[in-house]
């Protein structure tokens, strides 16, 4: 498989960041992979540290023509100069998204493993669909996208897919000739050194 042909790689920030330090982790990966994207997903509901670390990101992003979107914050995307927004909620939002933000803005949605919810979110209007857990999880209801799915996919819609959560090096290896990207959060940033896991993922890939 040529690098052409493989994932691309779409970055998704931990729920609870430092800001003293997290800036310079992102800064060293999109330093040492070609990244899409990055998903600013933040837990907490305080507009202005939302707000705070959007800013910092989104400088960090954009001064290597990497794309950033947040997750579900549909307000926040033009009034903070990010690329789109990331919807979790299947196709329900995506209609109106659209009509919001306009034909540039990047809408993806997270479709759990409902492969109808994600053709649904395509025919609407979404650049691409994420399915997930990949791997094993206890986070929410535990239910995995399967292999078949992300197989399927790849053969029968055009609409890019994003496989993510709880991916590990199998995983990686096995998806790699069925998905478009890979979304890769806690995967790195719980290690000490989220480069080198990072790269460790990549190696699986090849």
């Amino acid at each position: 498989m040529s690098d052409a042909d493989k994932p691309q790689l779409y970055l998704i920030t931990p729920p609870d960041l430092e800001l003293a330090t997290f800036p310079d982790r992102l800064a060293a990966c999109l330093d040492v992979a070609y990244i899409s994207c990055v998903r600013l997903r933040l837990a907490t509901t305080d507009e202005a540290r939302i707000a705070k670390a959007a800013d910092a990101l989104r400088e960090i992003a954009h001064a290597r023509d990497v794309a950033i979107v947040i997750d579900s914050h549909i307000q926040m995307v033009e009034r903070l100069g990010l690329d789109g927004v990331h919807l979790k909620d299947g196709s329900r939002s995506i209609k109106a998204t659209r009509k919001e933000l306009g034909a540039d803005a990047i809408i993806g949605t997270f479709c759990g493993n409902s492969a109808h919810d994600g053709m649904t979110a395509g025919e609407l209007g979404a650049d691409y669909v994420s399915f997930g857990p990949a791997g094993l999880t206890s986070l929410g209801n535990g239910a995995i996208a399967p292999f078949d799915l992300f197989e399927w996919w790849s053969q029968m819609i055009e609409v890019p897919q994003v496989a993510e959560g709880a991916l590990d090096v199998d995983l990686i290896r096995q998806l790699t000739p069925y998905t478009d990207f890979f979304g890769i959060g806690d995967e790195i940033w719980a290690q000490e050194d989220a480069t080198a896991a990072l790269k460790t993922l990549i190696a699986a890939m090849n």
